[in-house]
């Protein structure tokens, strides 16, 4: 065969391969925990999808993961930018736990962000009123008092008192949280618009959850779904941030690019450790 045949079929080779390349990967931590580990989900990705580029945040770990939302959405979106700029044709996001929390406020926030795909895994998307959650951060903090804490200037110094939304107290909530009733559009700003068509720029959004979590609660608040007044738990398509379109979740669904998954059997903190979770409901997702 001669050189230049050799040659083209090389620039074939290599045209073909780019074609199919998959769009870089951002990871986002949990709370109390750090980059280290998300490092399974990275080396998965990078396995099964060669060539990928995984950027796994190392920003607000361990008890810096309690320091506020806004400022951690400020601060790590920063540097999600800084990659989206380096990668015109877009990036995927993928957050756990309080990380899919933050994720969202990044892309609501920042509209110079081009995320393709974001994956909340296990996240409480709706807010969280759960003892499960507290003991990791507060021992002893039961969820029928705790409004006592987090409905207050110093329990809005914490990430968790940030979306802590207790059902029984929502005047409460209404008047001290400064961020879930925002990005959530239930209290309108001046960024509402903003935060709606941020989110409807996505070419799809999954949701990850599931019965057996035993942090998340309720474990549906990860799918948007959560507790009315009397603590039973509406669906998301019941809800009003769904009805109303609020942030453009009915407009994603329409167009099917609202994803659900529902995985029964998984621990809270088993979703990130899991290679079947990676394998079968995160990487046919990343494009």
């Amino acid at each position: 065969m001669s050189s230049m045949a050799n040659i083209s079929i090389f620039v074939l080779t290599l045209l073909f391969h780019q074609s199919f390349t998959y769009k870089p990967v951002v990871l986002i931590h949990g709370i109390m925990t750090g980059s280290g580990s998300m490092e399974m989900i990275k080396r998965r990705i990078e396995e099964k999808h060669p060539g990928t580029t995984v950027y796994n945040v190392n920003r607000f770990e361990s008890w810096s993961s309690l320091e506020t939302m806004w400022h951690q959405v400020l601060e790590i979106g920063l540097d999600v930018a800084n990659i989206s700029s380096k990668h015109p044709e877009g990036i995927n996001l993928i957050g756990y736990s309080q990380g899919g929390l933050l994720a969202r406020g990044i892309v609501e926030t920042f509209s110079n962000v081009s995320v393709s795909t974001f994956i909340s895994l296990s996240s409480p998307q709706a807010g969280q009123y759960g003892a499960g959650f507290l003991h990791v951060v507060f021992p002893g903090l039961v969820k029928e008092s705790a409004y006592e804490l987090f409905y207050s200037r110093v329990g809005q110094h914490t990430s968790v008192g940030n979306y802590w939304r207790d059902p029984y107290h929502q005047t409460l909530y209404e008047s001290y949280s400064v961020y879930l009733p925002y990005i959530n559009n239930h209290i309108m700003s001046a960024k509402s618009e903003d935060f709606k068509n941020n989110l409807l720029r996505l070419k799809r959004l999954v949701l990850i959850g599931g019965p057996d979590d035993q942090v998340i609660t309720p474990w549906q608040s990860s799918q948007f779904g959560y507790y009315d007044a009397n603590e039973t738990v509406v669906e998301m398509r019941n809800q009003e941030i769904y009805l109303s379109d609020k942030i453009g979740l009915r407009t994603l669904d329409k167009s099917k690019r609202l994803h659900i998954v529902t995985v029964p059997g998984v621990n809270h903190f088993s979703w990130h450790m899991n290679v079947s979770i990676v394998d079968d409901y995160l990487l046919p997702y990343l494009d």
